[in-house]
């Protein structure tokens, strides 16, 4: 017999995910502990568990992945032999649909960079980004830019393929500047006071290592300058003695403002303390798919009729129930850095957001992960 940790250990799978397929009546173990209800397995399902997390990967579908296990433990090989056909022509039939789709996509942007190429010379451009020929010089809270980046920090991206999602927008605008970042799967803005840029819309795009370089000037409750020269931003300190410099990074950022304009959800406030005690010792389940930017562990959002979030069990569905990656809500409770923090759930579909009640222009989104089902 092998613990559940051990069949962990052994199958790739992790123990959250042992435990879901057991509710799922998946890869159910073959004795459970009436007493304490710990999971423990043959030696045989230890193969079973290894071939579950290879199907996993190639995003068979649960009620498929059912039968394979079932024919394998038969020795029915034409039967698992017929469902990996199928699913293998389904992702190939998908990967041409794709193509197809991106194809027709990449012909869309090739007649939207003629037009915009051949539109420049009689549109005037109202956002300057950091370029030849851009100056500025601003004074920032030094405090309020180190909550500002703080709060965005932990959304910073990290795929190599994507070099545009490794940096913090600083977008001044109106006598603010906001930062902003993310990596797709979880975005944040917040703000801090500037003053002493009157021209348009400026965006900057500065790389994480120097960002996090300026944050580590902010050590005192005083003003700083944030000067512009071209594709090179600095941050000094009031009294000029420490600097950090740097050149942004040549991309363009998604347009963020877009991003953030969900329709209004149920806004629901968290004892912050007492929802991460919840969170790190409350029921999980795996992600369905990886590409959902949750391979780790998920819990499951759901607004009661008293007006709380409660976390959902495996097998007590509902509807109306969000899936966040566990991780990354843990990252954004706490770069919320407040006791009570708003929650804001809408469809399962939609992002959820993270907002501080005394600040609705600092929040963070995270993009939900489909459940298992």
């Amino acid at each position: 017999m092998r613990s559940i940790g051990e069949t962990a250990l052994d199958s790739g799978l992790s123990v959250s995910a042992l435990r879901f397929y057991d509710g799922a009546g998946v890869l159910v173990p073959v004795r459970v502990d009436p007493a304490s209800g710990y999971r423990w397995y043959g030696p045989e399902q230890v193969e079973e568990a290894r071939l579950l997390a290879r199907l996993r990967r190639t995003g068979m579908p649960l009620a498929d992945i059912r039968l394979v296990l079932a024919g394998w433990a038969g020795a029915d090989t034409d039967l698992v032999r017929g469902l990996l056909r199928a699913h293998l022509l389904r992702l190939e039939q998908g990967l041409s649909d794709a193509r197809t789709e991106l194809s027709a996509i990449r012909a869309l942007l090739d007649r939207r960079e003629t037009l915009m190429s051949t539109s420049t010379s009689t549109t005037t451009n109202t956002t300057a980004h950091a370029t030849a020929g851009t100056t500025a010089r601003l004074t920032v809270s030094g405090p309020e830019l180190a909550a500002a980046l703080d709060a965005v920090r932990f959304a910073v991206g990290s795929d190599p393929a994507l070099p545009v999602l490794g940096g913090i927008l600083f977008d001044i605008e109106g006598g603010a500047l906001r930062v902003v970042a993310t990596d797709r799967y979880r975005l944040a803005v917040a703000r801090a006071g500037a003053a002493g840029h009157s021209g348009p819309r400026l965006q900057l795009l500065v790389p994480a290592p120097l960002a996090d370089a300026m944050r580590a000037l902010l050590s005192e409750d005083a003003p700083v300058l944030l000067a512009v020269d071209g594709d090179r931003v600095a941050l000094e300190t009031e009294s000029a003695d420490r600097q950090a410099a740097g050149r942004c990074l040549d991309h363009e950022f998604p347009d963020y403002r877009r991003l953030v304009s969900l329709p209004a959800g149920r806004r629901v406030p968290v004892d912050v303390p007492a929802f991460r005690k919840a969170l790190e010792n409350g029921p999980v389940r795996p992600a369905e798919r990886e590409q959902d930017g949750a391979t780790g562990d998920v819990s499951v959002l759901r607004v009661t009729g008293e007006g709380t979030v409660s976390l959902g069990a495996d097998g007590d569905d509902d509807p109306a129930d969000v899936g966040l990656n566990r991780a990354f809500l843990l990252d954004a409770l706490a770069a919320g850095a407040r006791d009570r923090l708003i929650l804001e759930l809408g469809a399962p579909k939609a992002p959820v957001a993270i907002r501080r009640p005394d600040d609705e222009e600092s929040f963070s989104l995270l993009m939900p992960v489909r459940l298992e089902g």
